[in-house]
């Protein structure tokens, strides 16, 4: 394919990898895919991040210790020549306020860009699919602007819907029978709870949930911080 003579070339991209293999390996072959579909070229560099160490930071809270280390993770992608980077995982945005203080690159803000596609679309009353951490927390507080309403799920609801995710990472796939469970407690919170749209908050539903299969109305959040990255690239 000839290279998009009416683009620039994309500036160099740094991956925090790891958090989930599953999520990475995605991540990666969508910006590839984005990429040669505009005729252009990836530039990516990777690191692989230690999952059991962020993991233990973000469910005791140490934001601190869980910034610093992803800061020297970035630093070795900006050593390789990255120019912008991304984590995508939600774990992590525990501590995106520490991270943005010190971070040695610009990052493209996975909780940004769900804020973003929210206020875009209007919507004002969501729930969350996501790991227990990233329901509890509410996004981790991202949304709440006095614009928008995160609906809880009752409390037998997030145990199914966390029980899913971590098999979901850990296998990285879904079986047909996570999906029509998880299909079917959107539809039911969204018909009980009044809602605008189903938040899927976690990198690796993107193996349960497509633009083909999701018949609710939802934010894909790993798509729609894929569809920022390359905005930034491209820019």
């Amino acid at each position: 394919m000839r290279e998009n003579a009416g683009l620039s070339q994309p500036r160099t991209f740094g991956l925090v990898a790891g958090l989930g293999v599953g999520a990475g390996i995605f991540y990666y072959k969508e910006l590839v895919a984005a990429h040669l579909g505009l005729g252009l070229t990836p530039r990516i560099v990777m690191v692989h991040a230690d999952v059991r160490r962020v993991m233990s930071h973000a469910a005791a809270r140490e934001a601190d210790q869980l910034a610093n280390y992803l800061a020297a993770l970035l630093g070795q992608l900006a050593r390789a020549g990255a120019e912008i980077a991304a984590i995508p995982a939600f774990s992590p945005q525990v501590c995106a306020a520490e991270l943005a203080a010190i971070t040695p690159l610009p990052l493209v803000s996975l909780l940004g860009a769900i804020s973003d596609e929210v206020k875009r679309r209007e919507l004002h009353r969501v729930a969350l699919f996501g790991a227990r951490l990233t329901m509890e927390t509410q996004l981790f507080g991202t949304l709440e602007d006095g614009d928008v309403d995160v609906i809880p799920a009752r409390p037998e609801e997030v145990d199914q819907i966390a029980a899913i995710y971590v098999r979901v990472v850990e296998e990285g796939r879904a079986s047909a029978e996570d999906y029509e469970t998880l299909r079917s407690l959107a539809h039911t919170l969204i018909e009980r709870e009044k809602l605008d749209a189903i938040i899927l908050a976690g990198t690796d539903l993107a193996f349960v949930f497509n633009p083909e299969n999701t018949d609710f109305p939802h934010v894909d959040g790993a798509r729609v911080h894929l569809k920022a990255i390359m905005a930034e690239l491209v820019r």
